[in-house]
């Protein structure tokens, strides 16, 4: 898989779930996770996903920011 970017998915009562926010790299979309896991009480596990779809967020310094989309 070529991958465009990678998305954070958090396991919810057996089930993968993911929102709308892709990161250039493992680490910031499983950062991601981990931010989530945090927020939200039936997360039994985080892990960061392989994605088709164009990047739009990142993190810096534990900041999330959206990134301008690149039409190619």
């Amino acid at each position: 898989m070529n991958n465009k970017s990678w998305k954070p998915e958090v396991l919810v009562e057996g089930k993968w779930a993911t929102n709308g926010l892709r990161f250039a790299t493992e680490v910031e979309a499983f950062e991601s996770a981990m931010q989530t896991r945090m927020r939200w009480w039936m997360v039994e596990d985080v892990r960061a996903a392989e994605s088709e779809d164009p990047v739009n967020y990142r993190i810096a310094q534990g900041k999330l920011t959206a990134v301008e989309l690149v039409e190619a």
